[in-house]
């Protein structure tokens, strides 16, 4: 396989799903070594290019807050650097942002501050994450009919801490994993499932007949998100609780269907720019 020009290896390797990637990396050290140390970027680009360009831009990545190197800014003599970070963590404005002090958001960890950007965009993008990560989880018990464990207001059992712990585990190895690239296709993956599942899930009751995304046999087969360009209902909320899970079919936030264009419309990835513009205000 190895002898095959590299372009071309590349091109046979986009439809590979991520899962199949690193089920691959454990054959020899020599594929391990190519697709998970030398070239793991470049092959979770052309994956993500062929399964998933609309996950895509609905679930991008937070940037990391060591990209607002103080020091390093300040010695490239930017003034604001220091105030930028500064504000960034600020306690006051934290608090603001900590869904633990929000008793019904017992499904989502929120994000180290000391790791991950604090501006809003990036901890939206956090929190869709662990969101995908978490309702993927579930979705045995939600085929199955089964109730999710309850738990009460205010509560934090320890089964769900290490449940949520292990999440944020996942979304961190996409961001800070030397593999991060695939990290993330792999939470595309997971989340295209979820949503296939879900989809067929509520299409087999006869008496749910909300609008839905037309999925066929051959879309579910396909493992590609080319059905989601199709119009299709709004992801305007963020599910802020497991029971949400029960009627949750396609959730795809930052995007909007234009009616007009017939076509949809993503938030942009400047958008974390501009809330940094916004912090220098």
């Amino acid at each position: 396989l190895l002898n095959l020009p590299y372009d071309i290896l590349i091109q046979i390797l986009a439809y590979f799903r991520p899962s199949a990637v690193f089920r691959l990396a454990r054959t020899c050290r020599s594929l391990h070594s190519f697709l998970l140390v030398q070239h793991p970027s470049r092959i979770a680009q052309a994956i993500v290019s062929w399964r998933y360009p609309i996950l895509a831009k609905c679930m991008r990545l937070p940037v990391l807050l060591n990209n607002h190197d103080a020091s390093r800014d300040l010695h490239n003599n930017d003034t604001h650097a220091l105030s930028l970070r500064d504000a960034l963590l600020d306690q006051e404005r934290l608090r603001g942002h900590d869904i633990r002090r929000r008793p019904y958001y017992q499904h989502l960890t929120p994000p180290d501050p000391h790791l991950i950007c604090t501006c809003l965009t990036c901890v939206l993008r956090w929190h869709v994450l662990c969101l995908a990560v978490d309702f993927a989880h579930w979705q045995d018990r939600l085929d199955a009919g089964e109730p999710l464990p309850a738990i009460a207001r205010g509560e934090r059992p320890a089964w769900n801490a290490r449940l949520l712990e292990a999440h944020a585990g996942v979304v961190l190895k996409a961001v800070l994993n030397p593999t991060a690239a695939l990290w993330h296709a792999s939470i595309l993956q997971a989340h295209l499932a979820s949503t296939v599942r879900a989809i067929q899930r509520h299409a087999a009751n006869r008496f749910n007949h909300r609008p839905r995304f037309q999925l066929t046999a051959r879309d579910a087969a396909a493992g590609t998100d080319a059905f989601l360009a199709l119009e299709g209902p709004s992801s305007m909320d963020m599910p802020f609780h497991r029971d949400n899970y029960y009627m949750l079919e396609a959730y795809l936030p930052n995007r909007s269907w234009f009616a007009e264009d017939k076509r949809w419309g993503y938030l942009p990835a400047e958008q974390h720019q501009r809330d940094l513009e916004q912090l220098r205000k």
